[in-house]
């Protein structure tokens, strides 16, 4: 059984519950990491998730992104996923920003990394359906088709907001 740290509104661990108590108790606010991968051409990794997923199954998500396992942080918990996810290890995160995403079905506290990234991956093909990378106008375009995950679109939006203020 897997457990999340529960976590207060300023991201201070209060308690431990059971992922199947988080996920349809937005009471419950737990920490998680993702990682936007994109490539040298500026197109970003999105990750179709597998069917057989109890949360949002089929729908395009994020690069990367998992919960923060117990007494790990955002940043080691990235490096995690994206090994897990991806087979992808050894690269510089960057960090860009926290976020709270809150919805009927579950609160989460996010923080959110970069890497740009142009070699193999060898996905899981347990938890990913499919992987490609997107042009942010494919992104648009799909955005509120149902297409992509709730989550994603926020998330999208925090990086066009993010990637506004911050130029390269």
């Amino acid at each position: 059984m897997d457990f999340f740290e529960i976590v207060d509104e300023n991201d201070q661990v209060i308690g431990l519950r059971a992922r199947s108590e988080c996920h349809g108790n937005p009471d419950l606010v737990h920490r998680v990491a993702h990682v936007l991968v994109f490539n040298s051409s500026g197109h970003v990794l999105l990750q179709k998730r597998s069917e057989q997923k109890d949360v949002q199954p089929g729908k395009w998500d994020t690069s990367v992104g998992g919960h923060v396992d117990p007494g790990e942080n955002y940043l080691q918990a990235a490096y995690r996923e994206m090994e897990e996810e991806l087979g992808v290890s050894g690269l510089p995160l960057k960090s860009l920003y926290p976020s709270k995403i809150r919805n009927d079905f579950e609160s989460e506290n996010v923080m959110t990394y970069l890497v740009v990234y142009d070699g193999e991956i060898c996905f899981n093909r347990t938890e990913i359906d499919e992987i490609r990378f997107w042009t942010p106008q494919e992104i648009a375009a799909a955005l509120g088709t149902g297409v992509l995950t709730p989550n994603f679109e926020e998330e999208w939006q925090m990086w066009r907001d993010y990637s506004a203020s911050h130029p390269a």
